[in-house]
């Protein structure tokens, strides 16, 4: 997929537009040139502008542009946006890619021209960084628009085909999972405040252990439990510690925030 094939609008370039708009710059397959970022405030997009992307607030001028079209607004100024952009769109020539949380591919498609092709996409703000996990979805029998839209999100990270009927909970796992893991960070970097680091060496030190971690089950694919039974000796303080934080529903609470999100998302559209 070369940059000077497709030119992409993001309409709504908040953070999570952000940071797709960078990750795709970074990839190399995306010239910031080819893609339009629109927001109402556009003096929020100004490093953006200076770094050759195209801004605008106007909605209709860069579907006009573009070819692809990436929908970041908030689920409650999805109606309204896809009102606006109505008139504009091409069933021939658009391809509609929504990561807009709890809006159905059938809830857009009764708002747009009859044909036009939509799929929808979850990914997380480390997508700036190419690191995202991306859940995609797509109708049965459109294989072409999945593949196409496969092979943006594929640039920035990883992805996962899923049933739409899983969106919300891989809203809930990843979207909002990535907020859960560095909360997780952040209390491990303030233990380490009080066991002796100051704040700056605490936080690199717990970044990396995380990092570290994330790094061992991803390159070794053995379960989480087998590498902590690695480090964990009979009366050591590595058990002593998990124990404590057992006690303390340290498994139990992530589990309710995952699942307290993913009930959440159900209901945001």
């Amino acid at each position: 997929m070369g940059s000077n094939q497709n030119t992409m609008a993001i309409l709504g370039a908040g953070n999570i537009g952000c940071a797709i708009a960078d990750g795709l710059a970074r990839s190399g397959e995306f010239s910031p040139s080819a893609i339009t970022l629109t927001r109402r405030r556009t003096d929020k997009l100004e490093s953006f502008e200076n770094q050759g992307f195209r801004v605008t607030s106007d909605n209709l001028l860069a579907v006009n542009a573009s070819k692809i079209l990436i929908l970041c607004v908030e689920p409650h100024q999805l109606n309204d946006l896809l009102s606006e952009i109505s008139s504009a769109l091409d069933p021939g020539r658009h391809l509609i890619i929504s990561v807009v949380s709890g809006a159905s591919i059938q809830s857009i498609q009764q708002q747009i021209p009859d044909g036009l092709p939509v799929t929808r996409a979850m990914p997380n703000t480390a997508i700036a960084i190419r690191e995202s996990m991306t859940c995609i979805c797509g109708s049965e029998n459109d294989q072409k628009s999945l593949e196409a839209t496969l092979q943006i999100f594929d640039t920035v990270g990883v992805t996962r085909v899923i049933r739409e009927d899983q969106m919300t909970s891989a809203t809930a796992l990843c979207a909002c999972g990535i907020a859960f893991f560095l909360r997780a960070i952040r209390a491990a970097s303030q233990g380490g405040i009080e066991i002796g680091f100051d704040s700056t060496e605490a936080i690199t030190m717990a970044t990396q252990t995380a990092l570290g971690a994330a790094g061992l089950l991803k390159a070794m694919k053995n379960h989480p439990e087998f590498e902590i039974d690695r480090v964990t000796t009979p009366k050591g303080c590595t058990i002593s510690g998990l124990n404590q934080m057992e006690h303390g529903g340290f498994s139990s609470a992530m589990i309710r925030g995952i699942v307290t999100s993913s009930e959440k998302a159900e209901k945001l559209y």
